[in-house]
């Protein structure tokens, strides 16, 4: 038993340093599982006045058929990570595909509100097992000096994901192919779930940690009531104008959480295996990378602001509105591509350069929009788009760089799961200011003041981004300089 544990300990130490012989045959079939929960979310946008139309949805569960699919992707996202350090990411990779497809299957045929929310919230659930295992299973597959460019490929799919979910909603809701009003937005799903399925079957090469024991349910059940109690009222809140039951969720979201640390320390002191393994945190690239994370994707906000100042303040139309995005989209795809080898010369100080460039063109884009820079807007939101592009594969290297292979389906969870509670909470938070600062307003110039105020608040979380940054890169250098530096004898 020794000697086979030793072989296979020698295996995996030779695959982490060549990496895996179908690596790049497998990425494209990973990101597809990457690709379509992002897809799925931003096309039902443009496709929710046909939705409520069509099956005379009210207003609330037209609101629900997108804050389901958002809160049960963000609650589970860590459970579905840690299932795939347990059961095998290929295995649970695949699970999420079909299960995926299924559940589009069942939104695209729903004859009523209620059975559309339903398969929004299976979808959700399916996309929580298939997603975490995309960058576990980069972060298992590929050597080190391979994965800052897989990660680049891997942020250049969100790119790519979001100018398709804003373009394609639009086309596919216009055009109602086969004489489909909204349904062809979760149907395009089906063939794109059977290529995936049938590229993993054939190429994807199995994974799971080899110290896994069960899953913690008790674990699971603890965490997924802290971000419940989180994520919902975040989700929820601004349009049900936070109602108290909200506001008691929020107040009892850190005792839950206390109860979780307690309950995961207890287990790990009795020699169990916590689903959330509290030891990653001592990390401080693993802390800092969240942190950065969760304060990096509050720019989610911006998507909602920058909307409703053009639609209603400057009167432009959803599709006007999702062209003025491109310049933003473009720029960020391209530096998607690019960030590799900028990853790999600057190291954590890509990050640095990342926030740097937001931090510039947002700025800009600000003084284009209060008219105090002319004709500046498009070169802004690209220099913004080119910054954002560095900064999420940089961000995601940060976390995953620092962590052992065994717990990479953790890792990914968390990290996924911090984009997704970021994204909330600043549309949450910074959207709720961009409301407050407008009040009654409805001139042109009222919607410009709110949506420049909103914007300079995610500006400077950007500047706090940029200065965890730098601390982490002075760490890692401390810590460079501290391994060199002989001991004495």
């Amino acid at each position: 038993m020794q000697v086979e544990a030793t072989e296979r300990t020698a295996t995996a130490d030779t695959r982490q340093a060549t990496g895996d012989p179908r690596r790049w045959l497998a990425l494209p079939v990973l990101l597809t599982g990457a690709f379509l929960p992002i897809l799925d979310f931003n096309v039902v946008n443009l496709a929710l006045p046909a939705i409520r139309q069509d099956l005379g949805a009210s207003s609330s569960e037209v609101q629900f058929v997108i804050s389901a699919y958002a809160a049960t992707y963000a609650v589970f996202l860590i459970t579905g990570g840690r299932l795939g350090d347990l059961f095998g990411r290929r295995r649970m990779f695949i699970l999420g595909v079909v299960g995926f497809t299924l559940a589009s299957l069942l939104c695209g045929i729903a004859w009523s509100p209620p059975v559309l929310i339903a398969g929004r919230i299976l979808q959700g659930l399916t996309a929580t097992v298939m997603a975490p295992q995309v960058l576990a299973s980069i972060r298992v597959l590929f050597p080190a000096a391979e994965q800052a460019r897989a990660l680049a490929f891997y942020s250049a799919t969100f790119g790519l994901a979001n100018i398709c979910g804003q373009l394609l909603g639009g086309v596919l809701v216009s055009m109602q192919p086969f004489g489909l009003a909204w349904q062809a937005i979760f149907l395009i799903n089906l063939p794109i779930g059977l290529v995936a399925l049938v590229g993993s079957l054939v190429v994807l090469r199995d994974s799971r940690s080899e110290q896994a024991q069960r899953l913690d349910l008790g674990g699971v059940v603890l965490l997924s009531l802290t971000l419940a109690l989180l994520v919902f009222p975040l989700v929820e809140g601004r349009e049900a104008g936070w109602p108290v039951w909200m506001i008691v969720m929020l107040i009892a979201c850190p005792i839950a959480l206390l109860a979780f640390v307690r309950f995961e320390a207890r287990l790990s002191n009795r020699g169990g295996d916590p689903l959330v393994t509290l030891s990653l945190f001592r990390s401080s690239g693993f802390a800092v990378g969240l942190a950065m994370a969760l304060a990096f994707y509050m720019l989610s906000s911006f998507y909602l602001t920058f909307a409703v100042y053009l639609q209603s303040g400057l009167q432009r139309s959803p599709l006007e509105a999702g062209i003025a995005m491109l310049p933003f989209a473009v720029g960020y795809f391209i530096s998607s591509l690019a960030s590799s080898p900028v990853m790999q010369r600057l190291g954590v100080r890509a990050l640095t350069l990342g926030f740097v460039l937001q931090i510039l063109g947002f700025g800009a884009v600000m003084l284009a929009v209060s008219r105090v820079l002319t004709g500046g807007l498009e070169p802004a939101l690209f220099v913004a788009g080119v910054g954002f592009g560095i900064v999420m594969p940089s961000v995601i290297k940060a976390v995953l760089g620092s962590i052992d292979q065994r717990h990479a389906g953790l890792a990914s969870g968390v990290v996924i799961s911090t984009f997704q509670i970021g994204a909330a909470l600043g549309v949450a938070v910074i959207g709720g200011v961009f409301y407050s600062v407008l009040g009654t307003g409805r001139t042109p110039d009222a919607y410009a003041h709110a949506f420049t105020v909103a914007l300079g608040c995610n500006v400077a979380l950007l500047v706090l981004g940029a200065l965890l940054s730098l601390w982490l890169a002075a760490d890692q250098s401390a810590a460079t300089r501290g391994a060199a530096t002989p001991k004495p004898l």
